[in-house]
């Protein structure tokens, strides 16, 4: 039961990339709980996930000789969960389906993946600590980042509407 939280079933045991097709599972997920219960139902499923992840990846991999197995895939979760949250609130304030914003959607899933392949400052700095904070920490700080770069360019391209 643990090994199927940590891969998402057999999701995580997908090649190659294992960490990307936990991605698109996640955006498929995200849009399945933005649908059921808009951006708060989402933002409480991160949550929920983050907490049951770092759970069930500190006991994966306690005694395992790889403290980062490449299958697992809930960290990719909950980053590209957090990576669509200006998606999904955005579309929820709009009145607008999650897909309307399509570009969001898909630069929230550009950006994280690459955060989380390039490991750029806190997100390396956070995948060279020991046991689940190594694991899910990076790809948190990955979404957030990518939530950002999300964020900012949905401003500079809605700027031309707001400004008239």
């Amino acid at each position: 039961m643990i090994r199927a939280i940590c891969t998402l079933g057999p999701i995580g045991h997908l090649r190659p990339g294992p960490g990307t097709w936990g991605s698109a599972a996640a955006v498929v997920l995200a849009w399945a709980l933005h649908v059921l219960g808009g951006f708060w139902l989402l933002l409480a499923a991160t949550v929920a996930v983050t907490a049951l992840g770092w759970w069930a990846v500190g006991v994966a991999t306690r005694d395992s000789a790889d403290k980062d197995p490449s299958e697992i895939i809930i960290d990719e979760v909950a980053g590209q969960w957090i990576a669509l949250w200006p998606v999904s609130l955005g579309a929820q304030m709009a009145g607008a389906e999650f897909w309307a914003l399509w570009p969001g959607v898909l630069t929230a899933f550009l950006a994280f993946r690459a955060f989380d392949i390039l490991k750029p400052g806190p997100v390396g700095w956070a995948d060279r600590q020991e046991g689940a904070l190594g694991v899910m920490a990076d790809d948190l700080i990955a979404g957030w980042m990518a939530a950002l770069v999300v964020a900012v360019l949905a401003f500079v391209a809605h700027l031309p509407r707001v400004m008239g």
